[in-house]
């Protein structure tokens, strides 16, 4: 399949995959090596990557020479607060730049809070980041978020962790048809048949974490969640048949029967 590309660099999955809520740190690098996920995200205020010297690193375990680190802003009420979280991992990751941009609107739902997101991405944008951003699943917030210069938007399916997968496969269905930009599904995919479903539809990507941290077998989700994806975006390319509402159709050609 063709490659996924964002920011001008090609990956050949198209399952972004978080490094937060696994055991440890080895669990943490089985299950993205069963992902086959080479863009990682981590929660700069939650992982240790190298802020504390005497504590595991992540980049002991995910090497930035293997992967593509995706530091997000993660914990992140307010645009300040996001903004200098990630002037922080640019200066641990020595000068990365491409980010996941996410500002949430109260700790109950994790919804984004899509005026904060608005502002931080502008003040981002012209400070040199390549911004990923997370937003909710509404068209026109969407469009905005690429016109200020985002390199991906990345709507909800359904609330952060909760696992009910896509909700809303209209609004999806809008901001895949009028973004150019790559559009990710982030959040809310709690199955395989979620991520198959996203890709299905025309989404770019699917991005997940606690889909595959909080599954009873972590890494053999990973490798389910992979599958799914691929043959989700295959789905997709193939065209799949017209629905026929109240209409049957013949499997086999019912002219030139044998003995007619």
């Amino acid at each position: 399949m063709e490659p996924l590309l964002i920011a001008g660099k090609a990956y050949s999955s198209r399952l972004l995959v978080g490094t937060g809520k696994y055991k440890d740190f080895s669990e943490t690098r089985a299950a993205i090596d069963a992902s086959g996920a080479q863009i990682v995200t981590v929660a700069i205020r939650r992982t240790n990557i190298g802020q504390d010297p005497n504590q595991p690193s992540l980049l002991d375990a995910l090497p930035p020479s293997q992967f593509t680190y995706l530091p997000n802003t993660a914990g992140c009420y307010s645009a300040d607060d996001a903004i200098r979280t990630l002037r922080l991992a640019r200066e641990l990751l020595d000068g990365h730049d491409l980010v996941k941009l996410e500002v949430l609107g109260d700790p109950q739902s994790l919804y984004p809070n899509v005026t904060e997101t608005l502002h931080a991405a502008e003040v981002l944008v012209k400070d040199g980041f390549k911004v990923m951003v997370y937003t909710s699943d509404d068209p026109i917030i969407a469009k905005r978020l690429e016109d200020i210069g985002c390199v991906a938007v990345m709507p909800l399916a359904s609330l952060i962790g909760s696992g009910m997968g896509i909700l809303n496969p209209w609004n999806l269905q809008i901001i895949i048809d009028r973004l150019s930009v790559p559009v990710i599904v982030d959040a809310g995919v709690g199955a395989a048949s979620d991520a198959a479903i996203a890709m299905e539809l025309g989404c770019d990507a699917v991005l997940m974490n606690t889909a595959i941290a909080g599954a009873q077998n972590p890494v053999l989700m990973a490798s389910a969640m992979k599958k799914a994806v691929e043959a989700g975006r295959e789905g997709y390319l193939a065209g799949r048949m017209p629905k026929k509402v109240y209409q049957a159709s013949p499997s086999s050609p019912t002219s030139g029967l044998i003995g007619s």
